[in-house]
């Protein structure tokens, strides 16, 4: 159940990742910090710390009306197991970013991919715990879903006080290491993709 205007999004890794927590930001900050709608459905493996979990987001233009995703647009991917379990769901044309010291992904032939080190890049930083905020600056810089200040203000709001500038450092290197690595490809494909589909 989609509209032109819905993105679905599932975000995986194992328990401790910080996977939930992803998503409650990409969610806050559609919904509160850039004028969007937003849902968020989380779930976990038997056990909760170390095995596969996952959540989802699905942002609309209008309200959402149906939380549940079906094959989703965009799958961020922190652990190979989650990349295993969910791996089929992604669209054909679904955009894959994921953890590349920690996933070995089977990419299909013209399916937009990106990799990041978050993990590498936030030990850089002083606390390999953040590498989540690493992957969500990266996903925000891949994507443009999300204005780039509505998602550190989310940030911002999301993490415990005291921990907001490590966080939005740890935000502000993963969208670095997506210009550094990528350029703006990611958005002159979207823009060719969009003036195709317009002709």
């Amino acid at each position: 159940m989609t509209d032109a205007n819905r993105v679905e999004i599932r975000i995986t890794g194992f328990g401790g990742q910080g996977v939930v927590l992803s998503g409650h930001i990409i969610g806050r900050a559609c919904a509160v910090h850039a004028g969007k709608h937003a849902t968020m459905i989380q779930s976990f493996g038997p056990e909760a710390r170390g095995s596969a979990c996952s959540t989802t987001v699905a942002i609309s233009d209008t309200e959402v009306l149906y939380p549940y995703i079906g094959r989703p647009d965009v799958f961020i991917v922190m652990s190979a197991e989650g990349y295993d379990k969910y791996r089929d769901e992604l669209k054909n044309d679904g955009t894959l970013i994921y953890e590349k010291d920690l996933v070995r992904p089977k990419i299909k032939d013209g399916q937009p991919s990106f990799g990041v080190a978050s993990t590498r890049i936030a030990e850089g930083l002083g606390r390999a715990i953040v590498q989540n905020i690493v992957m969500l600056g990266f996903f925000a810089a891949v994507t443009k879903l999300v204005p780039q200040e509505a998602m550190r203000e989310a940030v911002a709001k999301s993490v415990p006080d005291g921990t907001q500038e490590l966080n939005l450092r740890a935000f502000d290197a993963g969208w670095d290491a997506f210009e550094e690595e990528y350029g703006n490809t990611a958005g002159a494909e979207k823009e060719a993709e969009e003036a195709l589909v317009s002709t």
